[in-house]
């Protein structure tokens, strides 16, 4: 099909976006904020160039949102829901780009958009949001440069793919996959000047997110390293696909292989194709990744297996259909919170699931992603009732150190007005120091109190956080007020430096 006489099915994407849209604002603040979220907002009150996990991106357009709203849980996940529509449009729009008819369109934006991951990631605000649509427009904008050159269309790819890194550098990996397909099936574009002002256009936007981990010392580098060796579990190529197929939806399967297969077989679509493979043989090299990376060139599988189903006959495409939009429906409550917490657990109880993680450590009675949006008021609240039990003098000089940038960013925000002053050596909170304090009093949240001991003339324990629906390591943490440091504060903050 001649792309330039198919239309863009606007009224059948604006229904598919229509209908995600509702699907994110009906469980917009079902459950409470998540970890990460807690950190984000920390990061756009210290606006930089970078930060340990993360490109400044994402943390400028939150900042942006947040002068714009305030700091509400609502705004910044409707953030994230129009991220999630934007990733679902673009699938439709990288299907006409193919040739692909309304058809084609319309069931590459219902897959993409309705995908487990998909969905997840347009529940809350992170980083992940935006580089799901940074790779598809991406590509979109590669796919036109390749078909018809000129220098307006490789600027707009320089700037995408400029941008995309200054959100996340998982970006490196499409540019990885660009590289080889205009090596081996594109060499002819290489003779021009397109690729090299794209590329360069690309690393002059991404360059001050480089200048300042240069400046830092490569923290990000560093935060890989022990993610990747003490975080996260070993890869199991087998598990690891069966995961992409379950993150992606069961029903989802016949559209991205067949637009994998199509991408690798047919000239005009190999781009795509090599995309994914590309990315697949980087991230089962690297020995542990999460599953939600091999998804990000999975959009574009989406449009193009989309397309091939929609040349094929009437009965054809009504069983795809009815394949994807049946087996949508179970895996959405583990996607995003539509059902309440204890009907969740009941309904996960039903399916004979328990809650898995690609990380080391153990789990409760919710999925990770759920189990961090619970407890964070109430650990502030307990963290409050003991710092009312100093002085006035006390309160004033004291610090309160946690242990993780989620338990920080929670303080940061529900303890306001009612705490001292907080510190974290975990991540980017780390960098921004240890706040001004004399050494006399602080308030510790961490399960072990021995090295607190060493540090300390007196140790004392004044309560316990606990929730019954957070993550195990999050429940029975000691609170304790601790007096008399007598340790050095700087080799004490540099020894508890904590990139992960």
């Amino acid at each position: 099909m001649d792309r330039d006489r198919v239309s863009i099915a606007w009224g059948w994407l604006a229904l598919v976006a229509g209908a995600i849209l509702a699907l994110h604002v009906s469980c917009l603040t079902q459950y409470g904020w998540f970890r990460d979220e807690l950190y984000y907002v920390s990061c756009a009150h210290r606006l930089a160039w970078g930060y340990v996990d993360q490109p400044p991106l994402s943390i400028a357009l939150l900042s942006l949102v947040m002068s714009v709203a305030g700091a509400s849980l609502a705004a910044i996940r409707l953030t994230a829901a129009l991220l999630g529509v934007l990733t679902a449009l673009l699938a439709g729009l990288l299907a006409r780009q193919l040739g692909g008819g309304k058809f084609a369109q319309a069931l590459a934006a219902v897959a993409a958009g309705f995908a487990p991951e998909m969905l997840g990631n347009g529940h809350f605000y992170s980083m992940n949001a935006l580089d799901f649509v940074f790779w598809p427009l991406s590509t979109l904008l590669a796919l036109r440069a390749f078909e018809r050159p000129s220098l307006g269309r490789w600027v707009a790819l320089g700037v995408a793919l400029g941008l995309g890194l200054l959100n996340k550098w998982s970006v490196l990996w499409l540019g990885a996959g660009l590289a080889v397909y205009l090596l081996f099936f594109r060499r002819d574009l290489l003779l021009g000047p397109g690729p090299w002002i794209a590329g360069l256009l690309a690393g002059a936007i991404f360059a001050p997110n480089v200048l300042w981990e240069i400046r830092n010392g490569w923290p990000t580098l560093e935060f890989m390293r022990n993610a990747r060796h003490e975080k996260m579990v070993a890869l199991d190529p087998l598990r690891y696909l069966l995961g992409q197929t379950l993150s992606l939806g069961p029903g989802a399967a016949p559209i991205w292989v067949a637009g994998l297969i199509a991408g690798l077989v047919r000239r005009s679509w190999r781009l795509i194709g090599v995309l994914y493979v590309v990315t697949l043989a980087i991230l089962l090299a690297s020995g542990s990744a999460r599953v939600e990376y091999v998804t990000l060139p999975c959009v574009a599988l989406f449009a193009a297996g989309a397309t091939w189903w929609g040349m094929r006959g009437r009965v054809s495409r009504v069983v795809v259909t009815a394949l994807v939009l049946g087996l949508a429906i179970p895996p959405v409550p583990f996607a995003i919170p539509f059902l309440p917490v204890q009907r969740f657990v009941a309904y996960q109880r039903a399916l004979g699931r328990e809650p898995e993680t690609e990380e080391r450590h153990a789990m409760g009675s919710l999925p990770q992603q759920y189990a961090d949006m619970f407890g964070w008021p109430e650990m502030a609240d307990s963290v409050a009732r003991v710092a009312a039990t100093l002085t006035p003098d006390e309160r004033r000089r004291a610090i309160v150190v946690v242990g993780n940038y989620g338990e920080a960013g929670a303080l940061e925000r529900f303890g306001a007005g009612r705490l001292p002053r907080v510190a974290c050596q975990h991540n980017s909170w780390f960098l921004w120091g240890p706040p001004p304090w004399d050494g006399a009093v602080a308030i510790l949240v961490r399960r072990d109190s021995v090295d607190a001991r060493t540090e300390f003339d007196s140790v004392r324990v004044a309560g316990f956080i606990d929730h019954p629906l957070a993550m195990p390591y999050e429940r029975h943490l000691p609170i304790m007020i601790v007096r008399g440091f007598h340790a050095n504060l700087a080799a004490a903050w540099a020894g508890g430096k904590h990139f992960e």
